[in-house]
């Protein structure tokens, strides 16, 4: 799901952010993704439908970092699971893939994410969701809670896949249309479909996002929520959409699974939003135990903390998770990438040190 730092360090302490889970089940969703249930921990973990967890494995000698969104609603779900899609080269998403097994303990980070959003029974909102891939997990946990708690609430999910067979939760998105068939609709449209689809194909455009926005307008409902989840490209053309239909960024919930960390820094550069590159010494409070170090040019906050083989939590490495999150208590950061916090978070001083640089001297961060 992200990119991540690959280099061993030292053994994640087993405080309050981490936890293990032992594997119950492994499903087949498609030839290339499996979900992965796990046994319930005592007490049982607390999540909210679209937040994801870190799974933390040792492969090749090495530990590696991943984030997968919770494919599960607490609402529905006896036991929490994730789903997992293959990808070209993906160490970790092969790995679990190929090697996991009923059984099989993981450890974890704790759940975390923005992707969600509170349910009630009295709600009368009108849901839409445009899900691309395995960006369906999420939106499958929060569909489930919104059927289950929400019986005046409808949805139209929009799922944009490559085939037929790449169809990630086929069978359970066909039982839960057929037993919710008046408040869920959903939209399948394939990229490359076999000859016998008589469905939506192509590549999802702006005139296909509006066509479907006009199909799930009811006056019945007296709120509206807009969930985005997948692919670059598809988050762009929803989001823009979104834009030019003047729909509020309050109503919109958006969840990325990649950015070029890389191609953002050169971008701040060329127009002199970043600080001039100095090493400078920051000092990092972790669970009440200060670290001081020194960070150059090329280091975000957290690859010089991990260089020095502090225990500082992290995920994602490319400023979506909240894994690293911190509060800058002095002196200024240049954030690359703040999309894993809310405007509230920011308000507040909150940084993610995976893409933070030292901006300033006397630089002091609170994570807790």
């Amino acid at each position: 799901m992200f990119n991540i730092f690959k280099k061993k360090k030292t053994e994640p302490s087993k405080g309050v952010q981490y936890l293990s889970l032992k594997v119950r089940e492994v499903v087949k969703e498609t030839p290339d993704t499996v979900s992965i249930f796990f046994e319930q921990p005592e007490p049982y973990l607390d999540y909210k439908p679209g937040q994801f967890i870190t799974v933390i494995l040792e492969i090749n000698g090495k530990e590696e970092r991943r984030s997968y969104s919770l494919c599960t609603s607490p609402f529905v779900d006896p036991y929490p699971g994730i789903t997992v899609k293959r990808v070209d080269k993906g160490l970790v998403s092969n790995y679990l893939n190929d090697h996991i097994r009923p059984g099989k303990t993981i450890d974890i980070m704790k759940p975390m994410g923005n992707f969600t959003t509170p349910f009630h029974s009295k709600n009368k909102t009108q849901y839409f969701m445009v899900a691309g891939g395995s960006g369906i997990t999420p939106i499958m946990g929060i569909a489930k809670s919104v059927l289950i708690n929400e019986p005046e609430s409808k949805i139209t999910l929009l799922f944009c896949t490559r085939s037929e067979e790449q169809i990630i939760f086929k069978k359970e998105l066909e039982a839960l249309t057929e037993k919710y068939a008046d408040k869920i609709e959903v939209i399948h449209n394939l990229s490359q479909p076999s000859a016998d689809w008589t469905g939506m194909k192509g590549r999802l455009d702006s005139t296909k996002v509006k066509e479907i926005l006009s199909w799930s307008e009811d006056k019945a409902t007296e709120s509206k929520k807009y969930f985005v989840c997948g692919p670059e490209g598809l988050m762009t053309t929803t989001l823009n959409t979104f834009k030019e239909l003047n729909i509020s960024s309050e109503l919109i919930y958006e969840e990325s699974f990649y950015t070029d960390l890389d191609a953002k820094e050169s971008a701040l550069k060329a127009s002199g939003e970043m600080a001039p590159s100095l090493t400078r010494e920051v000092t990092v409070s972790v669970e009440g135990q200060e670290f001081t170090y020194e960070v150059s040019p090329e280091k975000t906050i957290l690859e010089a903390g991990l260089d020095n083989n502090i225990d500082m939590p992290y995920s994602c490495q490319s400023g979506l998770c909240t894994a690293c999150r911190g509060r800058l208590v002095s002196g200024k950061v240049a954030m690359i990438e703040d999309a894993g916090l809310s405007e509230g978070e920011i308000a507040e001083g909150y940084i993610l040190c995976c893409s933070s640089k030292p901006a300033s001297g006397d630089i002091k961060i609170i994570i807790e």
